[in-house]
């Protein structure tokens, strides 16, 4: 008997992150009906709590010489083998779509500007560059009218930031660069002030401006409207059921992201209960729904890890800048360096996994990296932290290990060794400062490594660390066009799915870029499949 619905569309779409923003803008550009469900009373998503930047090879805004197949090369050297959702099929539509991503979004009003000193993380491996990262010009959110009070957004930074800032700003008092670009992020702030602008940047700049393409193309967007169910016939997906409507649909489009807020199955898959940054609708109901349905999962060990500093009102700080500048070491338990701190932040967040006693681990700062540098977890204040026991000082190494329980005759060796390499400039033991990633985030006042400084001038200071994430990375597995292995009629993109990415991260935004362009394709292959039905 034929399945009878409450309303019917071409093609729903579920989440208002960076995928599902993008594969609406893309399903109705096509010509297709679309309606957007969001199963929290907030949109935007982890996207728009985010950095916002996409890494983009073969963008129109690349400085350097790029091509399809110099960044397939690099992909091959930084992803390796990593199983079916990083298939070689999967990487070249990602990189082959990129200009079609692009101008689509820049004909409907997106801005977008490059990040163009920022490097691929493996920079030395064939086919590597600089250079490669987008993102999006800060937008006014007056624009949004009504829909401002249920912005996602308004939990970030209120202020136009831009990712190609934060390297520079983090360094704002210590070099003449960032002093100048501290002075223009002032400026920017002030001149669309005057201006009677609401300015936000990052990851609330491009999910603002892909929501105001989505409803000036008149679709209609529905929050508090999480789906329960996935509704078949004849072995095909012709519906669902979200907020307890009957939706018929000729193509359901999953982009609701991971299961970064399911301690259950961050336990099953991760073994940690997780301290994540990811959006509270971030919980893996769509995962599960579409697993049920015949859906097969990959990658669903691993996740976009990175440290973070434990806040004591349940939240966690990302930590970036922070544990690659002169004058710091991350010690575990032990006393013990166990990785290469400036290391790109999902393998700083393996290694820190895979380490003995490195759960939690301690960032230890000589007073010139409290006086020099920005420190995120700060600007709400100390005094929390201090009385959680996360922030330790004390005026001499001893008196700082034994506030934080780590023997000082270890402590007092790893860091003479650490100075020693920071007076040579050369990191012995894990090649810090190696690298044009590891000096991105670095001092270059400092000699003659502009990663290493030693930790010699108290007070001392020690910041507790977690293995923190931007959100989980495995999920439903997705061919070429985002459609769902194994379900007809399913699409799915973003940390919904399995990572094109693999198990690594090989440039700033490869969680966005590939969220946006398998968005962008499964809108196409909904739309287009219309003409077969």
């Amino acid at each position: 008997m034929p399945e009878t619905f409450d309303r019917e569309v071409d093609v729903l779409v579920v989440g208002t992150g960076g995928a599902g923003l993008t594969a609406a803008i893309a399903a109705a550009d096509a010509g297709a009906t679309v309606l957007v469900v969001e199963s929290t009373g907030k949109w935007g998503g982890t996207t728009a709590l985010s950095g916002g930047g996409l890494w983009m090879p073969t963008n129109p805004l690349i400085k350097g010489d790029d091509s399809v197949e110099k960044a397939l090369t690099y992909m091959e050297a930084a992803i390796g083998d990593a199983g079916p959702a990083s298939s070689p099929e999967r990487r070249r539509a990602f990189v082959e779509t990129i200009p079609e991503v692009y101008a689509l979004l820049e004909r409907e009003g997106v801005r977008w500007v490059a990040s163009h000193d920022y490097p691929d993380y493996y920079p030395d491996r064939p086919g590597g560059m600089v250079g490669r990262g987008i993102e999006v010009e800060p937008f006014d959110t007056k624009k949004l009218g009504d829909w401002f009070a249920t912005f996602r957004g308004r939990d970030s930074m209120p202020a136009p930031l831009k990712t190609d800032d934060v390297w520079l700003l983090s360094r704002a008092w210590s070099t003449p660069g960032g002093f100048v670009r501290g002075a223009q992020f002032v400026f920017r702030t002030l001149f669309g002030l005057a201006r009677g602008k609401r300015l936000f940047g990052l990851g609330s700049a491009l999910t603002a401006s892909l929501f105001t393409i989505v409803r000036r193309q008149g679709t209609e967007v529905l929050l508090n409207t999480p789906l329960t169910e996935l509704i078949t016939e004849d072995g095909r997906i012709v519906g669902a059921v979200a907020g307890g409507t009957r939706i018929g649909a000729k193509s359901v489009i999953l982009g609701a992201g991971g299961f970064a807020r399911n301690k259950d199955w961050r336990e099953k898959y991760h073994g940690v209960a997780g301290y994540t940054s990811a959006s509270d609708g971030d919980t893996g109901d769509v995962i599960r729904i579409a697993a049920d349905a015949g859906a097969k999962l990959e990658l669903m060990d691993d996740a976009w890890w990175g440290a973070s500093v434990p806040l004591p009102d349940g939240h966690h700080q990302f930590v970036l800048s922070e544990r690659s500048m002169p004058y710091s070491i991350v010690v575990n338990q032990a006393g013990e360096r166990y990785t290469n701190e400036s290391a790109s932040y999902i393998d700083f967040g393996h290694a820190m996994l895979e380490a003995e006693k490195a759960v939690p681990s301690w960032l230890i700062l000589d007073v010139r990296h409290r006086r020099r540098y920005l420190f995120n977890a700060f600007l709400t204040g100390t005094k929390k932290l201090r009385e959680a026991g996360i922030v330790q000082s004390a005026d001499t190494l001893d008196e700082l290990a034994g506030k934080i329980g780590i023997n000082p005759a270890k402590l007092r060796e790893t860091v003479d060794r650490f100075n020693g390499f920071a007076r040579s400039g050369v990191d012995e033991d894990f090649g810090r400062g190696r690298t044009v990633y590891d000096n991105y985030y670095g001092d270059p006042t400092v000699k003659p490594n502009p990663n290493l400084g030693p930790i010699e001038k108290g007070p001392f200071t020690a910041v507790q660390l977690v293995p923190g994430d931007l959100g989980t990375k495995g999920g439903l597995l997705t061919d070429s066009d985002g459609a769902v292995v194994g379900v007809s009629g399913l699409y799915a993109a973003g940390n919904t799915t399995a990572s094109v990415m693999g198990r690594t991260y090989p440039g700033p935004g490869s969680t966005i870029a590939p969220a946006v362009v398998f968005g962008y394709r499964a809108g196409r292959a909904a739309a287009a499949s219309l003409a077969t039905r």
